[in-house]
C-alpha cells in the first residue's frame, strides 16, 4: 500500500471518528435536553397535586367557619370567588412554556392565597371555632398543604433552571432551536406573597 493511500484512509478515518464524535455530542444533548425538560414537566405535576389538594380542602374549611361566623360573609365571598377564578383558569402542561398564560395562573393561585389569608384573620375572632376537631384537622391540613406548595413551586424552579441553562449554553443552543426547545418561566412571587398564609392557631 503507497504512502498516499495510508494518508488517504488515515484522513478518511480521522473525518469518520470526528463526525461520529459530533453524532454523538448531538443525540447525548438532545437527549439531556429531554431529560431536563421531562424533569421540570414532572415537577410542575407535583405543584399542580397540591394546588388542587388546596382546591379541594377550601369548601369545607369555608363551610366549618360560616357555621360560627354566618356575619362575615364578604370574606365567603372573596374565598368563593377567589377559588372559582382558579377553576376558570384554563391551565396545562402544555401551557408551561407560555409567560402570559402562566403569569394568569400564578395570579389566580396568589389571589386564592390571599383569600386563604383573610379567613384565617376572622378565623382569629372565634376562639371556640379554633377548639373544634374537624376545624383543627382541616387547618392542619392546610397548613401542610400550603408548605407542600412552597416546596413543589421551589423544585420546579430548580429543574427549570436546569433546563433553561441547559438550552441557553453554546453550542447547546442551537440544538435547542432546531428541536424547539424554548425557556420555561418559573414561579416568581408576587409582592406580599411570598410567604404561605399563616394559619398558626
Amino acid at each position: 500500500m503507497g504512502k498516499g493511500c495510508l494518508i488517504s484512509l488515515f484522513v478518511g478515518g480521522g473525518f469518520l471518528i470526528a463526525i461520529f464524535v459530533l453524532v454523538m455530542y448531538f443525540i447525548g444533548t438532545y437527549n439531556s435536553m429531554v431529560t431536563t425538560n421531562e424533569d421540570a414537566t414532572s415537577a410542575w405535576a407535583q405543584v399542580e397535586n397540591q394546588y388542587q389538594r388546596r382546591f379541594d380542602l377550601i369548601p369545607n374549611l369555608v363551610s366549618t367557619v360560616k357555621g360560627y361566623a354566618k356575619h362575615e360573609s364578604e370574606t365567603f365571598i372573596l374565598v368563593t370567588e377567589a377559588r372559582s377564578k382558579v377553576s376558570q383558569v384554563n391551565f396545562t402542561a402544555k401551557d408551561l412554556n407560555d409567560p402570559v398564560k402562566f403569569k394568569q395562573f400564578q395570579a389566580a393561585q396568589d389571589g386564592l392565597s390571599s383569600a386563604l389569608s383573610k379567613l384565617m384573620v376572622v378565623v382569629e375572632k372565634y376562639p371556640d371555632l379554633k377548639a373544634i376537631e374537624s376545624f383543627k384537622a382541616l387547618q392542619y391540613e392546610l397548613a401542610g398543604t400550603e408548605n407542600r406548595i412552597a416546596v413543589e413551586r421551589m423544585r420546579f424552579n430548580n429543574y427549570v433552571m436546569t433546563y433553561n441553562k441547559k438550552i441557553k449554553q453554546f453550542p447547546a443552543n442551537f440544538i435547542a432551536g432546531m428541536f424547539g426547545f424554548s425557556e420555561r418561566p418559573y414561579f416568581q412571587s408576587e409582592e406580599g406573597t411570598e410567604k404561605a398564609p399563616k394559619v398558626e392557631f
